[in-house]
Formats: C-alpha cells, structure tokens, sequence
C-alpha cells in the first residue's frame, strides 16, 4: 500500500500549498492582505482537483492502486472523526432561540427540495442526497460523511465536491456585497445569511472576513461563524438520518434497519469527538482547565491541531485518492445534470437564507 499512500499524500501537501496561494491570490483581488489570514480555498477540494487532473493527463499506474484504496476508505473514515473535535454543541446554545430554528428550516428544506429536484431530473437519489448535504449543512465534509452511508460512487462524490468547491467559490466572492448591498449595517441579517447562505466552512470565514475588512463590521463575522458551526453540529443528526432513509429505500436487510448502519463506527467516532470537545469547553466555561490539563488557549491549540491539521490532513489525502482513481468520463456518463442540481440546490439555499435573514437577522 505504500507507493499510492505516498502519493495520496504528496498530492495532499502539493494541494495545501496550491490553495494557499490561490488564496492569497483571491484576498489580494478583493483589496485585502492574506498574511496572516486563513485560505478562503479549501486543501481538501484542491486535492481532488490536483488528483483528477493528475489521473487524466499522466494515469496512474497500477502499483498505486492498493494504497489509493486504502486512503480513500480508511484514511476518510480517520479525517471524519478527528474534524469531529472542531464540532461544540455550545456553539448552538451562542446562536439563540431565533438563529437555531432559521438553521433547521433552512437544512430540512433544502435537503427535502433538492432531492425531490433530482428525482425529477431523473439523478439517482444517491446525488440528490450528497447535492443536498453539501450545500445545506458543510459543504466538503458533509458529502464525505454521507457518502459511505448512503453507498455513493467515487464519481459522485468527485462531483458533489467539484459542485461545492465551484458554487461556494462564486459565493464567497459575491455575497458579501450582495448582503451590504441588501441589509446594510445591519450586523445579525449580513451574518446569518452569510452563515447559512454559502457552502463549507472555508469559503464562509473567507465570506465573512471579507465583509469584515471591507466594511468594518465585525460582529456579522460574530454573527457568520457561530451559524456556521451550528450547521456543522446538524451533521451529527441529519447522517444517521439519511443512511435510514436510504436502507430504506434500497431494502436492505429485508426491509429492517440496522443500527450499525445508521452509525458506523466513523460516525460513532465523529460524534464521540464532538462530545470531547463540547466537554472541554464547558470545563473552560466553569472557570477550570479543559479535561484539568489545559487553559483557554491550549485546548484551542489541541482542537485545531486534531481538527483542521491531522482531520483535514487526513481527509486531503482521502480526496487526493479519489482524484486519482476516477476517470472524468465517468463524469461525462454522469452528464450535467449533477452540475444543474449543484446550482439549483445552492440558489434554493441563498433565497431562503435571504429570506430568513431578513426576518430574523434584526432579532440576533
């Protein structure tokens, strides 16, 4: 397994380093400097795009097809439970009585509607379902997560991200006017919409740290943060959810539901990993050390070490591998239909966000 391991993971670093300068790239185009700031441009997605071209132009050869596998099924089950940690069910508490309902509708709706798009489209309910979590609950890792539960083909995951990663990109560049241009100075509106309108957790803070610096708000950036990671925390549900529905549907087991299907153990895991981390903030909370070893900023350190280094370490060396073990054509046997739904499902997701925002935003 070693020589595709290798390369998954050379590809993954190679990616990290590519979205890190195409991010600064895109902040210097909007007037602002990237040092010291986050890529807007997620790693994770860079790496499927760097493996897809990689696959499609040189091949890949067939010794690095064992370790490949190995990193798209069981370095993906890793990088899931350990982003788990970036998860705190407190996060959800800082939303509000009035954010939290405007995050549920939004997710129900845009994963009842969109599915039923795809089914008219004539998609599989596979894609439907991986379009709708993306770009309702957490873009990239959403359909990471669901993909394994809902039994979907490399290819469709490919899609499903390369959907998120063109989508929220598009968003991340134009929302943020299009939300002053809209509500003005008020703070509570612009974050939320921003918060629930746009797709992963990369391109929202890239979203939200733009308005900020751009038009000196920082509490939309308050506002835009805290929706979503509550978002993010919905994953924890909507998962177990969708892989019920889906056994369902495909009459596995004769029609009984399984509950180690609905929470394989990488799920157990992301979860048990929420829990840790919403443990720690509330011994931080109380005054105390979290798990009586670290302060404030050390259990800041350790989440973000585990979460967004080894997690999304982990996870771009998954995608990297699915990068270069699938064939764009079996994208074009998908068709572009999966393209269609990518960008109906993300306008349905900003028209309610607007919506929502402008009635609830002026309460936060």
């Amino acid at each position: 397994m070693l020589p595709g391991l290798a390369v998954a993971v050379g590809m993954m670093l190679l990616a990290g380093e590519v979205a890190r300068r195409l991010g600064a790239a895109v902040l210097k185009l909007e007037g602002l400097d990237p040092a010291g700031r986050a890529s807007p441009i997620s790693g994770i997605s860079m790496a499927i795009v760097l493996g897809l071209a990689v696959a499609n132009t040189l091949g890949t050869a067939p010794l690095l097809r064992p370790g490949l596998t190995f990193a798209v099924r069981r370095m993906l089950r890793l990088g899931i439970i350990l982003v788990g940690i970036r998860l705190s069910f407190f996060d959800v508490v800082k939303l509000g009585a009035w954010g939290v309902p405007v995050v549920t509708v939004i997710i129900l709706l845009a994963l009842l509607v969109t599915i039923a798009l795809a089914r008219a489209l004539g998609l599989s309910d596979r894609l439907g379902t991986l379009a709708a979590a993306s770009t309702a609950i957490c873009g990239v890792t959403a359909a990471l997560s669901v993909g394994p539960v809902i039994e979907a083909e490399e290819s469709e995951v490919a899609y499903t991200v390369a959907n998120v990663t063109l989508f929220g990109l598009v968003a991340m560049l134009s929302y943020p006017y299009m939300a002053h241009g809209i509500f003005g100075a008020d703070s509570g509106a612009v974050g939320l919409f921003l918060g629930t309108g746009i797709h992963d957790t990369s391109q929202v803070m890239g979203a939200a740290l733009s308005y900020k610096e751009i038009f000196g708000d920082d509490a939309a950036l308050r506002v835009a943060t805290v929706t979503k990671l509550t978002r993010n925390v919905f994953l924890v549900a909507v998962v177990p959810v969708l892989a019920w529905l889906h056994t369902r549907r495909t009459g596995h087991a004769g029609g009984r539901v399984s509950v180690a299907r609905l929470f394989p153990l990488f799920v157990l895991g992301f979860l048990a990993m929420a829990v840790v981390r919403s443990l720690g903030d509330a011994s931080l909370a109380s005054g105390g050390r979290a798990f009586g070893g670290w302060d404030s900023d050390g259990w800041q350190r350790l989440t973000r070490t585990v979460g967004e280094g080894w997690g999304a370490a982990a996870l771009g060396t998954a995608m990297a591998g699915v990068g270069l073990s699938t064939d764009l054509g079996s994208f074009r046997a998908l068709g572009l239909k999966p393209l269609y739904i990518g960008a109906l499902s993300a306008a349905l997701v900003a028209g309610l966000a607007l919506l929502l925002a402008s009635v609830v935003g002026p309460r936060l």
